[in-house]
């Protein structure tokens, strides 16, 4: 397992930073078995790399999103199916980008320094299990590019919930 993150440079572009995270999130990952332990290092390495002012989960429990590993200021613990951006993603079970929170319809505000948001959901044996919730404080801080490689990182978080419940 490595330890050691090598944070890529902020020139480099967003994509170039994905490529350089990405290997990482598989190497942090190897070999370890504790899923939480393996989510909560996950969410370090994207906050690390692009220092997000939140970046954490939520797992699906009964009709609730549940706080799980975050980086960041203190979070809403838990949140209704179809609410805010983050149960709409439950809900919808699709990626959400939302460019500005003050225009998205009943957005919950755990922080106000929240400008913009992108939500992916976790989805195993067709059921949204958790999703992975990053907020900026920059407005238009999300785009496909996120979309595209954060996805990566959902399919390594579906392997290791899969390989959880084995």
């Amino acid at each position: 397992m490595a330890e050691d993150i090598i944070i890529a440079s902020k020139e480099l572009g967003k994509e170039e930073q994905y490529k350089v995270m990405l290997p990482q999130v598989e190497a942090i990952v190897k070999g370890e078995t504790d899923f939480i332990a393996n989510i909560a290092n996950i969410v370090a390495i994207i906050k690390s790399t692009f220092n997000h002012l939140w970046v954490g989960v939520y797992f699906v429990k009964a009709e609730e999103l549940v706080l799980g590993p975050f980086q960041g200021p203190v979070a809403c613990t838990r949140i209704f199916y179809g609410k805010g951006v983050c149960g709409k993603a439950w809900m919808e079970g699709r990626v959400i980008i939302v460019p500005n929170v003050d225009e998205f319809p009943g957005h919950i505000s755990c922080s106000s320094l929240s400008k913009s948001e992108i939500v992916l959901p976790v989805i195993v044996d067709d059921r949204v299990r958790m999703v992975l919730d990053i907020d900026s404080e920059s407005l238009n801080s999300f785009d496909e590019i996120d979309a595209i490689y954060l996805s990566k990182v959902i399919s390594i978080v579906q392997s290791l919930y899969k390989e959880s419940l084995a």
